[in-house]
């Protein structure tokens, strides 16, 4: 999806629906479309805050002239990349508000991301299990547990207006990054294949517009992964071959600027069929078995 014509929303605050607003975060680039999209939930009584974003001074402002005098009940927080929970302590610390959500996640590994790092200073005041609500007055936010673009992702629930804010695991401009080794392709699917299940209404993800039909786009989702499982396994039926010489041929047409994050992807799809006995590799080249 092309982006969207500036200047873009950032700072300002925009109501979706009663319940639900949103502000733009001052960080777009190419993982983050114009931006982390921070959602504020419920009303003067008692806010909880989705998502608050990178550690901006700029966008710390806009979060608290938008809450203004209401009551923060929670700071909730999806996953831990640096575009969503850094902002979560200042936060707190300003509004006297509990930070609740995924759990914390310390990983060590030199590999190269072509996401965002991980936020290794997020503690949590609460870990929300799958299952588990967050409540305030007129509004209740259950947790559900979507790991696979990170082994700590939540989404939360809307349950008066059957929303859904779906963080970085379902959004309507991009298909999720998956990057070994805490990114699961086996993970990510049956996550998708759990969303595919429900009956929410409306997605709200992190970065990009509202999804209007959900199960449509996720259903699509689920084919196009499956569609490169086929295409990788075919290619490797032809010859053996790298991930580095995959790319080029599952992705032409495609900016090579976004050829590494396609390399994660293919290399994320590639430990999920080895595991299933369907391929192996040796010295950095894949063949099937």
């Amino acid at each position: 999806m092309a982006l969207p014509p500036q200047p873009w929303p950032t700072g300002e605050v925009e109501r979706l629906e009663p319940l639900v607003a949103r502000v733009l975060a001052p960080n777009a680039s190419p993982f983050t479309f114009t931006g982390t999209q921070t959602y504020l939930v419920g009303g003067k009584e008692g806010l909880a805050v989705i998502d608050p974003g990178p550690d901006d001074p700029a966008h710390l402002l806009a979060l608290q002239s938008a809450i203004g005098d209401a009551t923060v009940r929670a700071i909730m927080c999806t996953h831990t990349h640096r575009d969503h929970s850094p902002a979560a302590r200042p936060l707190a610390e300003a509004t006297g508000a509990p930070i609740v959500g995924c759990a914390p996640l310390h990983l060590h590994s030199d590999a190269p991301r072509v996401d965002a790092p991980f936020d290794q200073t997020y503690e949590p005041d609460r870990v929300m299990e799958d299952g588990e609500a967050m409540t305030g007055p007129g509004w209740t936010l259950r947790a559900i547990a979507t790991p696979g673009h990170t082994s700590n992702h939540l989404c939360f629930a809307l349950e008066e207006s059957g929303a859904l804010f779906t963080g970085d695991h379902v959004m309507g401009w991009s298909t999720s990054v998956v990057v070994p080794p805490d990114g699961d392709m086996a993970d990510y699917m049956a996550s998708l294949a759990r969303l595919h299940e429900r009956e929410d209404r409306i997605y709200y993800p992190a970065h990009g517009p509202a999804v209007e039909k959900p199960r449509q786009l996720v259903r699509g989702m689920i084919g196009h992964r499956r569609q490169r499982e086929r295409q990788i396994t075919r290619l490797l039926s032809e010859e053996a071959r790298s991930i580095e010489a995959l790319v080029p041929v599952m992705y032409k047409g495609v900016p090579e600027k976004l050829w590494p994050a396609a390399a994660q992807s293919v290399h994320a799809h590639l430990i999920d069929l080895e595991q299933r006995g369907e391929v192996q590799e040796t010295e950095d080249i894949w063949q099937v078995t």
